[in-house]
Parts: structure tokens; sequence; C-alpha cells
């Protein structure tokens, strides 16, 4: 059952979110780091007024630097002004299983139709040197996903991770971006990135204007697995983002599926390995198919249940206000 599922939704004032904004963007504050702040403190607000003494009593040799609030409230309004909304852990349309991981961020900035956030989500990634026969697979089996009512969440990375992204883009696609909204890696995905908005999103953490770096993209691949039900590999060397992305999703609970490739192939050597470790071979959308529909019946469940929980809260409300 998920986490989040047991947890009524919060909806942050504007104030609040200004304090979020704030407090995860202060220097040394991560999203483990924000939720024992706001968890020890009561609110991200109390937490920012005492954030610059906790740095003294670990012995730093200076306050620890808080986000300058006009810093936050332009970001805010740019961010409004390219139509990203940013939604707080525990709100409403904050992707549910993203909640359930330990390291989610407290605000995810979201563009395009966040409605395909509440969907069933399967994530593919793969090499970017991607061989044509990887190409086509990836969106062979992302267009049967797509059909079957999942969508497709990738990283928006040369190879596998486009294929994956232009064949589900009638269906639904999210990408996570490693920067800003308005950074987009690659370049050239600019296009794709903006194509993917009707029916699909793109999602980041990162805040507007931040070029993503090397190790921005182990981050961005936790978001990528923590979305989703399971996740795809289709060709990855033995040292490859890839890779990690399915690290991350073993350790977050989540399915690994590996497409087997030849064995003379250096693009291959990771997906054989992850099968050997127990990965689910994938020669077709029906083996991912079979996994996760018992897993996304738990999760339909899940939600019916919070569903209920919902009716029951606004019957009691109603029932107040007729008295």
């Amino acid at each position: 059952m998920e986490r989040a599922s047991d947890q009524p939704d919060i909806h942050l004032t504007d104030e609040e979110r200004l304090d979020w904004l704030r407090l995860i963007r202060s220097e040394n504050v991560g999203p483990r780091t924000f939720r024992a702040l706001v968890n020890h403190f009561g609110s991200a607000g109390a937490a920012l007024a005492a954030l610059p003494d906790l740095g003294r009593r670990g012995g730093a040799s200076r306050p620890t630097s808080v986000y300058p609030r006009p810093d936050a409230e332009r970001e805010l309004m740019a961010a409004a002004r390219q139509g990203i909304t940013y939604v707080a852990l525990g709100e409403a349309g904050y992707p549910v299983r993203l909640q359930t991981i330990d390291d989610a961020p407290p605000l995810l900035a979201v563009r395009g139709n966040s409605g395909a956030l509440a969907h069933p989500i399967v994530g593919i990634v793969g090499a970017r040197n991607a061989s044509a026969s990887g190409v086509k697979f990836a969106q062979l089996i992302a267009r049967q996903l797509g059909e079957a009512g999942f969508v497709i969440v990738s990283g928006l990375a040369r190879g596998i991770d486009a294929a994956a992204h232009r064949a589900a883009l009638a269906s639904g696609t999210v990408a996570v971006l490693a920067g800003g909204h308005d950074r987009i890696y690659p370049p050239e995905h600019a296009e794709l990135a903006q194509a993917l908005l009707a029916d699909g999103a793109a999602v980041s953490e990162m805040p507007l204007g931040w070029e993503p770096r090397a190790h921005d993209f182990p981050r961005r691949n936790r978001l990528i697995s923590g979305l989703a039900l399971g996740v795809v590999v289709i060709e990855a060397a033995q040292r490859s983002g890839s890779l990690i992305t399915a690290r991350f999703a073993l350790d977050q609970g989540r399915e690994v599926f590996a497409v087997p490739g030849s064995p003379l192939d250096p693009r291959a050597q990771g997906t054989n390995s992850l099968i050997k470790q127990g990965a689910t071979p994938v020669t077709e959308a029906a083996d991912v198919i079979e996994v996760l529909t018992p897993i996304l019946a738990r999760f339909v469940l899940s939600y019916n249940q919070r569903l209920r929980h919902l009716c029951m809260h606004v019957e009691i409300c109603y029932g107040r206000l007729s008295e």
C-alpha cells in the first residue's frame, strides 16, 4: 500500500510555498534535511528562522546562507509566466509513488499536463549511443505500453530516452529534467520537450536557470525510477547512468526489467548483467504488463481507499455546514 494514501492532502498557502522554496534552496539543505528541519521546528518558516544559528552550533565558521525572499519571489513569478507549477510533497497534485521515496523533492516544478502524473507510469531508459535496433525496440515498447494505459517516463537524453518519449507523445510521456525548465539538455531536444507537454509533462526539482552538471544526472535518475512502477533498461554499458537508475529502482522497491542483447555488444553488458542479477527479461510489452498488473491492482485499491476517506471527510464537513 502507498504510504501517502494513508495521509490527508496538505495545501500550502502562498506564504508557506514561498517558505518551502526558500528552505529547499538554502545552503546545505537537501530533501532529507528539509524534512528533518520541518519535522523538528514544525514549519518551513520556523526552520528558516533557526537556520543561520544551526551552522554555528555545528562548528561552521559562518552562518548558514538562507535563500533570500526576493529571489524566491522572482523564481515563483518567472515560473508562473512559463506555466510552471510548484507542487509540494503531500499536496493533491504531487505524484503518489514519488512521495514514497526517502528523498522525494519537497517541491516539484511541473509544466504541461499534470494529469499525466496521476496515471500508472513505466520508466524506459538506455544508452545514448543506442543501436538502430535498440531505438526501434524502445519505440515499439513505449508505444505498446502507452496503448495499454501506461505513461512513459524518461530523462530526455539522446538515444533510447528520446526514442521512448517520441513514441509515447500521443499516449503521454513525462520528461525528468536534470536542470531548470529553461535549460533543456541536450539543447536539441527543446522541441521534443515542448511537444510532450500537450499530453504529458516535464518535471524538475532544480531552480530556473540551473545548467545541469555531471552530478545532477544521477540525482535526476532517482526521480525517473521514483515516479514509476518499474523501469525498463534497453542497452546499457557496465558503467552507465541507466544502471544507476536501475539501482535506484531496486532501492525504492520498483520492478526492474532488462532487454537482453548480444554478449558481443558492449551496450548489452549492463542489461545482460541485470538479468543475471534477477531483473525480468523483456522481449515484448506483455512481459512488463504481466508483472505490473497485480502491482497496479494494489495501487488502484490504495487509491480507492483514499477516495473513500476523502468522501467520508466531505460528508462530515457537509453535515456540519448543514446543521
